[in-house]
């Protein structure tokens, strides 16, 4: 499965500290329970390329939004 492709599977996603002092990011579904643990640093990392993809996310979709409305309009 890539990026791009769809699917119909359904999950709730946790996102918390643990006792330990690590980031906890806890996948869970039907069948799906997955706790992944990374430090702070790694943590950070990751925040940091979700803030990059949902910006990109962003401009796609005005890009999109803009193609929609000449499509519209012509």
């Amino acid at each position: 499965m890539s990026i791009n492709a769809s699917s119909e599977t359904v999950a709730d996603l946790q996102l918390g500290s643990t006792t330990d002092g690590l980031v906890r990011i806890y996948v869970i579904g039907e069948a799906i329970d997955l706790p992944m643990d990374f430090d702070v640093d790694e943590a950070r990392e990751i925040a940091a390329e979700l803030l990059a993809a949902a910006d990109e996310a962003e401009q796609i979709a005005k890009k999109n939004a803009k193609k929609n409305r000449k499509k519209n309009n012509a």
